[in-house]
């Protein structure tokens, strides 16, 4: 395990994990403390084992690799790090933040020369704990570990006390960590907060070991290389948000703190894929305005990066800067086409039409006038035949289309769809379907689905996790087990009741 960012950057010099206010250092060295045995490795995902840590499936029988994905020992050469940055929370200045319960456990560089930032979630207290206990829930992981690009999870009896909706009803829940990896765990936050604190050489020491490490193809002697790196994080993220538009997913807590540089999806809490369509979807309890809302995802972007230019403005010049809110201003125009070219995908449209953006957006206001499930919708409409579809009449097992045909303009729609699509010269049915079965995702971890695993988790039965997971790897397949499980049904009653909250 490599500790280049221990080596790199500067460390606290404060010992420990006494919580206190760090100055100029960007990460504290810091111990996981193990849970409490007996330990349970309740799922692994196959994938990250043998395809990004190299590591061969025998390697989990063995007590010490329970040990060491739990926080209980480290591996080789790991330097243990909490990383220091701030944040807008909810739109506020929140000031200093950090790695409150997780530890980065250094590097790897697996054989085909892909770097991961290897990383334990839930793993003891940090200098940046402020008032928590440094712990992770079953719940919360479960979520994490399926959502994201995870190793592992193990859970304990160790007892960890959560009020769910903070609403004063305290329950005991039990303690789990996550291992989870990503190529950068570095945040518009992490550079906020070296300007809030006028750290400005930290600032330009973190800013060029980014750069360097993250982006290669900027030159690290280009006069303009910070208006480069903030074009490039703007472009992606940009791209990033009308990806999770594109398959219903609302992150729930888009503060600056939990945007990456990269423009990766990470930090995992109250996220959802929307069910029915609904662009004022909150999938967090917590977020009683709506800032995070689905359809604010965007405006929210546009929001970060404002804050990641002031955070880079005291080591720009005036042109540069000039530069840099030019660049601001061209944002809404980048989502709104990437949004656009993923739509048209979803729809199987090849080439350009004046009047697609119009199909596009005909369609979301069927969708959201008749609450059509966003999912299926789009999935059915990539596997029922055209002539299927002008007859207006489904199977039970198109239920999703069902809903959308009951709208009084859906037959509108259809001839508006159906003549675009007979434009497209030499296409066919068949070749049409496989396009769009390509980027319509046939399951998506809706909230009823994680929680019915949950659920079963909290009783030692770890079951649906595996299911899940193995599922959501071949999300565009359909899958025998998954269909019996019901993941491409309609969502069952109870599914309408379910809230989900920041408390993990």
């Amino acid at each position: 395990m490599s500790r280049v960012k221990a080596d790199a950057l500067p460390l606290d010099e404060v010992d420990g994990n006494v919580i206190h206010t760090v100055k100029r250092s960007v990460f504290s060295e810091s111990q996981p403390s193990p849970l409490k045995e007996p330990l349970t490795l309740a799922a692994v995902s196959q994938d990250v084992l043998r395809n990004i840590l190299d590591l061969n499936e025998s390697v989990i029988q063995n007590e010490e690799f329970v040990r060491c994905v739990s926080g209980g020992k480290l591996f080789p050469g790991s330097v243990p790090l909490a990383h220091r940055y701030g944040g807008h929370q909810f739109g506020y200045w929140a000031g200093q933040l950090g790695d409150g319960r997780a530890h980065l456990l250094g590097e790897y560089t697996n054989r085909k020369g892909e770097r991961w930032e290897v990383q334990l979630k839930g793993s003891g207290k940090t200098p940046y704990s402020r008032s928590g206990d440094g712990r992770a829930v079953i719940r919360s992981s479960v979520r994490e570990f399926l959502c994201s690009e995870a190793l592992s999870l193990v859970v304990s009896e160790e007892p960890v006390w959560r009020d769910p909706f903070y609403n004063g009803s305290v329950i005991k829940e039990r303690g789990a960590v996550v291992l989870r990896l990503a190529k950068s765990w570095f945040r518009i936050g992490s550079l906020e907060i070296l300007t809030r604190t006028g750290e400005l050489d930290v600032l330009r020491t973190l800013l060029d070991f980014v750069i360097k490490e993250h982006f290669k193809s900027i030159g690290t002697n280009d006069p303009d290389k910070y208006v480069v790196f903030f074009s490039r994080v703007l472009n992606e993220t940009a791209h990033l948000i009308a990806h999770w538009m594109s398959v219903g997913f609302a992150h729930g807590v888009c503060n600056t703190d939990n945007f990456s540089l990269l423009s990766i999806t990470f930090d995992y809490g109250p996220f959802g894929f929307m069910e029915s369509y609904d662009p004022n979807f909150v999938p967090n309890t917590s977020d009683d305005e709506g800032r995070y809302s689905i359809g604010a995802q965007a405006n929210v972007g546009l929001f970060n990066l404002q804050k990641l230019l002031e955070a880079l403005k005291p080591l720009l010049t005036s042109d540069q800067l000039s530069q840099s809110q030019q660049i601001l201003r061209e944002y809404p125009q980048i989502y709104h086409q990437r949004f656009h070219e993923l739509f048209k995908a979803k729809l199987g449209f090849l080439g350009n039409e004046e009047k697609d953006s119009y199909v596009i957006a005909f369609l979301l206001k069927l969708m959201e006038d008749t609450g059509a499930d966003f999912t299926m919708t789009f999935r059915q409409l990539s596997e029922v035949t055209l002539s299927r579809l002008q007859k207006g009449s489904f199977a039970p097992s198109l239920w999703a289309l069902s809903d959308l045909s009951s709208h009084k303009h859906f037959r509108d729609w259809v001839q508006l769809y159906l003549q675009r699509l007979s434009r497209i010269m030499s296409d066919s049915d068949e070749e049409r379907q496989h396009r769009m079965q390509g980027v319509n995702p046939r399951y998506v971890l809706r909230n009823w689905m994680a929680e019915s695993a949950i659920r079963k988790a909290e009783k030692n039965d770890y079951s649906e996790v595996t299911l899940l997971q193995k599922t959501l790897m071949e999300p565009f397949m359909e899958q025998e087990e998954a269909e019996r499980a019901g993941y491409a049904s309609k969502p069952p009653s109870w599914a309408q009741q379910l809230r989900v909250s920041c408390s993990s």
